[in-house]
């Protein structure tokens, strides 16, 4: 059986223009920064924590925060240039890590010059049948325009244009050819998936190994990436019983999520994690911060490919806010190098580092299902199987020790137990991985 390299993946997820510390704003007459490069000096860091891949938020020109794309040819001018570009490929293929883009293909910024011409130039505009326009009878101008969520700022894309396809495809083989490994596609879920079915084969023609997750928030996960021909999408579903079921000592939701995580393994391996550039940090999610382990241990040990949001790794705090800059908190520059980093962060650092080595170790924990062996609201015990392949995790959120029933275990792998007679006993607040 082939396998393909996004099958042993683990990603570091980080968000360029918040990292770098950029301005909100593209300046006018902008001059390039090369602030890219700011990043080379925390590949090392991200090899340590253990990951195999970057995926990378958005780097195209933009207004903005990057999902408002101007070009998706050029490096944001305050990121850097081409150049840029490569020198960050160069070093993170150096050190075996793989590069994920953030393609926004939904729609695009208010300012994207075909947008513009098409306005001037009325219906019969070559660069009109890229939008979704309503012309006024009249013919007067503008028209309206179909927005992604009603942000004006955000043009959606007319899918059922040939021409959108065909510039989809250009841009995702261009970068491929720039030496990028896989493409996240934003806001998946609003284009539908017979689009996606006619790029992607395009695509994987000259790139076989793509790795291609689309953002995928509600609905039928499974069938979304079948009918699309994406590897994954992103497991909002686990994302939200992992942080909900831990701080509201309701293991009984994280059970039911994993059960529902199971079925979609029967058909991908979906994308998992506790944090990402959208969401408020795991570290600020909790009613208890020593529960956090607990949210990683899950992440860590269940099926599909994990990603972890930068920060998140020092155990950051941050609260997303619905209002203008309200995504800022989650999105903030890192230091010049990890030396200057605070001290309190790197304890959760090297609980990282304990979870990927023991997934690392596991690779087939990538395809692995999940049985429950005892469950409580406040504690857990289940195992995670893969033909002969067999861990056992358990988790107590109570205040006192309990006694778990595990089977046949020979060792603690990970976290701390007492081992018995095919059970384990968890300190309170206490967890273990055995093997």
């Amino acid at each position: 059986m082939t396998t393909t390299w996004h099958e042993h993946a683990i990603f570091w997820h980080v968000y360029p223009l918040g990292f770098v510390g950029a301005e909100p704003v593209l300046p006018e007459g902008a001059v390039v920064e090369h602030r890219l490069r700011h990043l080379i000096g925390w590949l090392d860091y991200a090899v340590e924590l253990g990951v195999s891949g970057l995926l990378l938020g958005p780097i195209f020109t933009s207004h903005s925060h990057g999902y408002d794309t101007i070009d998706y040819f050029t490096i944001d001018p305050r990121l850097g240039d081409r150049a840029d570009f490569d020198a960050l490929v160069a070093a993170a293929h150096e050190r075996g890590l793989k590069i994920v883009l953030d393609g926004v293909f939904n729609h695009v910024g208010s300012r994207y010059p075909a947008f513009l011409t098409a306005l001037d130039g009325g219906p019969a505009d070559h660069d009109a049948d890229l939008f979704r326009l309503t012309w006024p009878d009249d013919g007067a101008r503008p028209p309206e325009y179909a927005t992604f969520e009603g942000h004006q700022g955000l043009v959606a894309l007319n899918h059922a244009a040939p021409a959108v396809a065909e510039l989809v495809t250009e841009v995702m083989r261009y970068w491929l050819r720039a030496g990028a490994d896989g493409w996240r596609l934003d806001a998946a879920y609003a284009v539908p998936p017979a689009f996606w079915a006619s790029v992607l084969p395009v695509v994987r023609a000259e790139f076989p190994d793509v790795y291609v997750v689309g953002e995928v928030i509600h609905g039928d996960y499974a069938e979304i990436v079948t009918t699309s021909g994406m590897d994954a999408v992103t497991q909002y579903e686990l994302w939200k019983a992992i942080w909900s079921a831990v701080s509201d000592r309701n293991l009984y939701e994280l059970a039911h999520a994993l059960g529902r995580h199971d079925g979609f393994l029967e058909t991908f391996a979906p994308m998992t994690f506790v944090g990402n550039h959208d969401v408020t940090r795991i570290a600020s999610r909790l009613s208890y911060r020593r529960h956090l382990e607990h949210a990683l241990v899950v992440l860590f040990t269940v099926g599909g490919t994990p990603s972890v949001y930068y920060g998140d790794e020092q155990g950051l705090e941050g609260i997303k806010e619905e209002r203008l800059g309200g995504d800022d908190a989650i999105r903030p520059p890192f230091p010049a190098s990890p030396d200057d980093l605070p001290l309190t962060g790197w304890p959760v650092y090297a609980v990282h580092q304990e979870l990927i080595g023991v997934r690392r170790r596991h690779p087939w924990l990538h395809r692995a299902r999940t049985t429950v062996l005892e469950l409580a609201n406040e504690w857990m015990a289940y195992e995670v199987t893969a033909g002969a392949e067999r861990l056992v995790v358990v988790l107590n959120l109570a205040g006192e020790p309990v006694d778990l029933p595990v089977g046949e275990v020979g060792e603690v792998m990970a976290g701390a137990a007492q081992l018995g007679e095919a059970t384990a006993r968890l300190t309170a607040n206490g967890w273990a991985i055995l093997h």
